[in-house]
């Protein structure tokens, strides 16, 4: 027997780095542009959105109509083409209806269960096919107009002293879905009367990743070079730096820089050679939650959920189970420089079944200061429902295990000193009994998180049995004989 590696429709997978090819045609190009306003137009807040409402589309148009000689696509690829057709049909649609998106900006150099801190927000407005409105404004100031005061989870108040819940914090669940129904409550107390048609989420990881495309950039007028593998530290450096050390109190005005990168971003995405770069853009920024989505129409959300874009924590997963899920307790950028590791073990030879979990926590910054500190972590665990804590080593038990989403979550307050690694270690039984032949495992992946290098040993009385992997977005495993 052998322990293999499927993708999420239950199929196993030959290795080798999957190409999201035949994306190529006029529908899928315009929803790529579409995700671009919604990541540009709100990460950046331009008004180059509302001056050139279809200059993007066109021009994409006329690109994708000269590309011809689809290549062949996995089952899966033909699902999230179907799909992307579906949710582009919907979007651009002539039909004098105003929808509403809001898009959740999320630093994920401070992780939070739900992807980044969220420290910025845009609300946009599309009427045929074309974006009428762009809004953009920080959580800070929208949390000043909340007055009502919501407890917050008890990990805000122990390890933060939080005391009022607002939107800034609302994205401390690893479901997605929960995310957007407590971001909406937080807006409507703050006196937001949108309903909003569709919620996106995007991580700073994004901003970064698409320069991989464009290359580097500078804003007109700065000096200031942008890059693949900076970019996300230097906005940081000239947007919060300023502001943190009390350098800079316009809170309205400090991210001017965004709005000149936007232009010269969007016209480099707009070349012809950068589509096929663009379509597995945004390919893998779904797979890996760095970009996920929620619509309030059923169909086009179960679209989406059909293809895992939805970032939902699965509930009605029969087989093994389990998730790691980090919050930033430290109010720093730290998990910049956190590199993670982690190994499964299960024991199938008892009367029931003995899981450690073995997490490698590294703090590779080099020093402290105004965005880095030691690594302050809540960590939740979440495995299968009715699962029994028998020991952890190098972490605290803290909030005691609760049951959500058909699993239970094991909490921990865990640190980790700069230069410094801890290795935490938690036991768990598990409640029921797997035979080697019918054992399952779904690892789904935390939003924002990274890439994660994962080892899974399997003792059975047949055997031992191991594989490795690196987890970029949810990965289902499988005894296979």
């Amino acid at each position: 027997m052998s322990l293999d590696r499927m993708g999420l429709d239950g199929r196993r997978i030959a290795g080798g780095k999957s190409r999201f090819k035949g994306f190529f045609s006029k529908r899928n190009i315009v929803i790529m542009v579409w995700v671009a306003f919604f990541i540009l137009g709100g990460f950046f807040a331009y008004s180059f959105v509302n001056k050139n409402k279809q200059l993007l589309v066109i021009e994409a148009l006329n690109v994708a109509s000269k590309i011809s000689g689809l290549l062949p696509m996995a089952a899966d690829e033909k699902k999230e083409l179907e799909v992307v057709n579906q949710l582009v049909q919907n979007i651009t649609k002539k039909d004098g209806v105003t929808r509403n998106f809001l898009v959740m900006l999320q630093n994920n150099m401070e992780l939070r269960p739900g992807g980044g801190f969220l420290g910025q927000y845009a609300i946009i407005k599309v009427k045929d096919g074309e974006a009428v409105s762009v809004f953009v404004e920080d959580a800070n100031l929208l949390d000043q107009k909340i007055t009502a005061k919501i407890t917050p989870p008890y990990a805000l108040q122990r390890m933060m002293q939080i005391r009022k819940w607002k939107f800034r914090d609302s994205n401390f669940s690893p479901d997605f879905p929960t995310n957007v129904d407590k971001a909406e409550y937080f807006l409507r107390l703050a006196g937001s009367q949108s309903k909003f048609d569709g919620v996106v989420a995007v991580n700073s990881q994004v901003f970064n990743d698409i320069l991989e495309i464009t290359g580097p950039v500078s804003a007109p007028g700065s000096s200031v070079v942008f890059d693949s593998s900076n970019a996300a530290l230097k906005l940081e450096e000239i947007v919060e730096k300023p502001y943190l050390m009390n350098e800079n109190l316009d809170t309205q005005n400090r991210k001017w820089i965004m709005k000149k990168l936007a232009p010269v971003i969007i016209e480099k995405l707009a070349n012809a050679g950068n589509i096929q770069k663009l379509a597995e853009f945004f390919h893998n920024e779904l797979k890996n939650k760095n970009i996920m989505l929620n619509f309030s129409d059923a169909e086009l959300q179960g679209l989406v959920e059909s293809v895992y874009w939805d970032g939902k924590v699965s509930e009605n997963w029969n087989g093994d189970y389990l998730m790691m899920v980090d919050a930033n307790m430290g109010a720093l950028k730290t998990d910049y420089y956190m590199r993670r590791s982690m190994e499964y073990g299960l024991d199938l030879t008892g009367e029931k079944p003995v899981a450690t979990l073995n997490i490698l926590y590294k703090n590779t910054a080099p020093y402290g200061d105004w965005r880095t500190s030691d690594y302050h972590s809540y960590l939740r665990v979440y495995v299968p429902a009715g699962a029994k804590l028998l020991e952890n080593k190098m972490v605290s038990p803290i909030g005691g295990t609760v049951d959500e989403f058909g699993k239970t979550a094991f909490g921990f307050m865990l640190h980790t000193l700069i230069g410094q690694e801890t290795a935490a270690m938690i036991k768990y039984e598990l409640p029921v009994n797997f035979s080697a032949d019918e054992y399952k495992l779904l690892i789904q992946k935390q939003s924002g998180v990274g890439d994660l290098p994962v080892k899974i040993r399997i003792k059975s009385k047949e055997g031992e049995f191991d594989q490795e992997s690196v987890l970029k977005g949810d990965l289902k495993f499988q005894m296979k004989k």
